[in-house]
């Protein structure tokens, strides 16, 4: 096989011809002298279309290859403007990279997977070039790869939530698609505003078309909601409907804690009761023999706190038999509101309180079955990627590498396909 020939497979670049390679010693760096064969001469950097010539542009110039070891290698080729009917005088397309840009296309698909994998510190380091670049490179390759298509097209079932990125209250607004388990938007800030912009996105059509919508129980989602999507089923999210009775509980420990420190001056009760806070928070098919120890202990010196740990689990159980028995687990609900009404723990009687406001879409959520899961999920990976970058300055780092990860097919690294289970 020629050497051109091999120099053009460890390349890996399609329609380009390869005329020469050579040792830059000033550089000290190899150096491909390429062109774009017969068919993707003469085109349009951004329409692809075929143009006549117009001038020679600013002369040959460089494109950043991958490394060959430990050894950087660039393509070197002319770079002529064409004369495009509908953008004018534009540099020439070439198969190997994306228009305006410095580095093939191996590059940036490398450096995307790198991006979506670690963090672009360490992406940076190993390709020889700055985190902007990586940055910059990120958002070309998402650009690409969503190019002609609409993330807002046939949605029917879409979940809301805020995820906070910075402290000092920074919130991101992500709206996740059910049925693609992707994320379709995410915006910096949080409120009614920044989701009316979506609604004004999505449109009056395709906002009629929607079915179902999970969120928690934030009243300016539920404000928008029925303002822009009143066809849809509001969605309550039963993990923040158990995590409202988690915390009541948790006012009734540090309630039952106080009493035991102020009322009684028993320090070790109070100091048991201070510790039992992970016995009580547990599901109860997940304790421990110790926190078993303790709940019965519980039971038996504190039946008011025991009875509020009976309401947190009587109402987790209501969205377990959900799962089998929509109808049972609507009785169900109701039966728990009757109880925690007359229960006389102020918590739980607030807590009822709360469920009443938001019964229909709890009842949505019974019958249905959408929940916010996946968007927890979604907050998680982001929070990961968070943490994997030791935080962002910038909301639009953080939506730039979500959008990258989570918005569409993950980058693959350049030469291998992706793996299929």
């Amino acid at each position: 096989m020629p050497a051109f020939s091999i120099w053009k497979r460890t390349l890996m670049v399609e329609n380009t011809v390869v005329e020469a390679v050579r040792w830059d010693e000033s550089e000290q760096c190899v150096v491909a002298s390429v062109r774009p064969d017969a068919r993707r001469r003469g085109r349009c950097g951004l329409c692809q279309r075929p143009a006549p010539w117009y001038d020679r542009g600013r002369g040959r110039r460089r494109w950043r290859d991958l490394d060959h070891g430990a050894v950087r290698v660039f393509l070197e080729a002319d770079a002529p403007r064409v004369a495009c009917r509908r953008h004018g005088p534009t540099v020439a397309a070439v198969p190997w990279a994306r228009h305006d840009a410095g580095h093939t296309r191996a590059f940036d698909q490398q450096a995307a997977w790198m991006a979506a994998e670690c963090s672009k510190s360490a992406a940076a380091e190993l390709l020889r070039c700055s985190w902007r670049t990586v940055g910059r490179i990120v958002e070309r390759f998402t650009a690409d790869r969503d190019r002609g298509t609409d993330r807002l097209a046939g949605l029917a079932r879409i979940g809301i939530d805020e995820i906070s990125y910075r402290k000092g209250r920074r919130y991101m607004t992500v709206v996740v698609d059910h049925d693609t388990c992707r994320v379709v938007r995410m915006a910096d800030g949080h409120g009614t505003d920044v989701l009316t912009r979506f609604f004004d996105e999505l449109g009056e059509v395709r906002a009629a078309r929607l079915t179902h919508i999970s969120a928690d129980g934030a009243a300016w989602i539920a404000q928008v909601i029925a303002e822009r999507a009143p066809g849809a089923l509001r969605v309550m999210d039963p993990f923040h409907v158990v995590a409202w009775a988690t915390e009541a509980l948790n006012t009734e420990r540090r309630a039952s804690w106080n009493r035991a420190r102020r009322e009684l001056g028993d320090r070790e009760r109070a100091r048991a009761l201070k510790d039992s806070r992970f016995a009580l928070w547990k599901n109860a098919e997940d304790l421990t023999d110790r926190q078993v120890a303790k709940l019965a202990w519980i039971a038996a010196t504190d039946p008011r706190l025991h009875r509020a740990w009976r309401l947190k689990e009587a109402l987790r159980s209501v969205f377990a038999l959900a799962k089998r028995r929509p109808t049972a687990a609507l009785k169900a609900l109701d039966q728990w509101i009757g109880w925690a009404r007359r229960c006389r723990i102020p918590a739980f009687v607030d807590l009822q309180r709360t469920i009443k406001r938001h019964y229909d879409a709890i009842r949505s959520a019974l019958i249905t079955g959408p929940s916010n899961g996946l968007i927890e999920s979604t907050n998680t990976k982001t929070r990961l990627i968070i943490r994997r970058g030791f935080g962002f300055h910038s909301a639009d780092a953080v939506i730039a590498l979500v959008m990258l990860t989570l918005a569409g097919p993950r980058p693959t690294l350049p030469g291998r396909q992706p793996t299929t289970a």
